[in-house]
């Protein structure tokens, strides 16, 4: 492993994005907002005024000077009486001061800040996250990715090994297994899976589920390869709830940065509700609403936790923007939206080709942007209908925008896909559909998936 960080330091390449370290350039993702920089000399206008004297204006000068002089003395003196008077009542006011900031004064008219609530102080909060860390650390594992890249010569096609290092979250166990959320990217092209837990110890996992659209994967490892001394040592990790976020909270992000083992960086809940667009590895468009946090992440973080204060998982970590103007922008795929994503994987295999479902249309990405400017909703434009399909059958028509299909929401032929490789031929599933004829006004429907006609024996 050290001889492939030694000859890959720099971690802003493509080649990297590819293999396992999502890091932007602040030009190659879309935020959603404008980027400005305000400087308070942006103006230019800064002429120095002329200093203007004249012998009356002096001699008025000192007048006046003289004036205050005697104010100021006769001031200096009732003052000298006024303090000699009050002195000796002074100690006792300090401390009646002292002492009523540790009650609450109900004749106040300005309230102060309240402290953090809870058992663990706010100072302990962003600067001691020990605890956390010890507790939560367990539950962290590094992900080795080994890889075979092609690449053109002048003498033909070529391969070469590629290895590339992230993190995960173990999320769940049953009898068998253990199970790890992790990033799709940091799994993406494995030829093999190398799980490293906190103590060191390195076993082989196997993708267990991906979902590319919304950068999401799963892991498995066998619990009968699992050392015993290793796996009375691990934890499955606690969760959160990320809609429960606000921003300015605390935050901290445990990975496998650089892939050197891993680290704990904390901050905080920097935004919320962050639409990132990024090019996954084969070429679509992704977008994502995410959790944005001030906390380093770096190369290797990609799928390790975002914590709150209490050490619950609210986020895994996916995107990082890099460049020398930026600082500490990471983001992070919220846990609320994520789980329920992550659970399918681990409870459903992906079936095989003879029994993949079909839905029979042919479709177009209806991106935000196509939405704001054609006012239709964001999903999958039905360009074609295949004549016989559970679509056809369903009464889905040309035009008809599908934006969500068994419970999830739909944004990209993309996300259709994934949720499909985990449902069976002959499977009835609720299709939301907005439909061209009546103002693209949602209705949710029942559609009977088929197999392929060129699949059918």
């Amino acid at each position: 492993m050290s001889d492939y960080f030694n000859n890959n330091n720099d971690f802003n390449t493509d080649e990297q994005k590819n293999s396992g370290t999502y890091s932007y350039k602040k030009d190659e993702i879309n935020q959603g907002e404008s980027y400005y920089q305000w400087s308070p000399y942006d103006d230019g206008n800064r002429v120095k005024k002329k200093k203007t004297s004249t012998f009356g204006k002096k001699l008025g000068n000192a007048a006046a000077i003289a004036l205050v002089f005697g104010l100021v003395a006769g001031l200096a003196f009732q003052s000298v009486v006024a303090v000699t008077n009050r002195l000796w009542k002074l100690e006792d006011a300090n401390q009646t001061a002292i002492e009523s900031t540790k009650t609450e004064d109900k004749d106040s008219k300005v309230e102060s800040t309240s402290t953090a609530s809870g058992t663990t102080t706010a100072t302990k909060i962003t600067t001691d996250v020990s605890e956390i860390a010890e507790n939560v650390l367990p539950a962290i594992v590094q992900v080795t990715n080994v890889g075979i890249k092609e690449y053109q010569t002048f003498f033909g096609t070529m391969q070469q090994p590629t290895q590339s290092a992230g993190s995960g979250i173990i999320v769940a166990q049953d009898d068998d297994y253990i199970y790890i959320a992790t990033n799709n990217h940091v799994v993406s092209g494995a030829e093999t899976l190398t799980i490293t837990f906190n103590d060191d110890q390195a076993v082989e996992g196997t993708i267990k589920g991906t979902d590319s659209s919304c950068d999401l994967a799963v892991v498995s490892v066998a619990v009968k390869d699992i050392p015993s001394d290793t796996l009375s040592s691990i934890k499955v990790a606690t969760l959160g709830d990320s809609d429960s976020t606000v921003v300015g909270e605390a935050a901290i992000v445990i990975g496998n940065a650089l892939g050197y083992g891993t680290s704990v960086t904390n901050g905080i809940i920097s935004a919320k509700d962050r639409e990132v667009s990024v090019q996954d590895d084969d070429g679509n468009v992704v977008t994502n609403s995410l959790i944005q946090t001030n906390a380093a992440v770096n190369p290797g973080n990609s799928g390790g936790a975002l914590l709150n204060a209490k050490g619950e998982v609210i986020g895994i970590v996916s995107v990082k923007l890099a460049d020398a103007e930026v600082e500490g922008m990471g983001y992070a795929i919220p846990i609320s939206f994520a789980w329920s994503i992550i659970q399918q994987m681990v409870d459903n295999d992906v079936v095989s080709e003879l029994d993949a479902s079909y839905l029979g249309i042919a479709g177009k990405d209806i991106t935000s942007e196509m939405s704001e400017q054609y006012n239709v909703p964001v999903g999958v434009y039905v360009a074609q209908v295949v004549s016989g399909s559970g679509a056809d059958e369903a009464g889905i028509e040309v035009e008809d925008v599908i934006t969500g299909f068994n419970g999830r929401t739909v944004t990209s032929v993309n996300t259709l896909n994934n949720i499909m490789k985990y449902i069976s031929a002959g499977t009835t599933v609720d299709v939301t559909v907005a439909r061209h004829d009546n103002d693209y006004k949602e209705e949710t429907i029942k559609v009977t998936l088929t197999r392929r006609i060129d699949k059918v024996q």
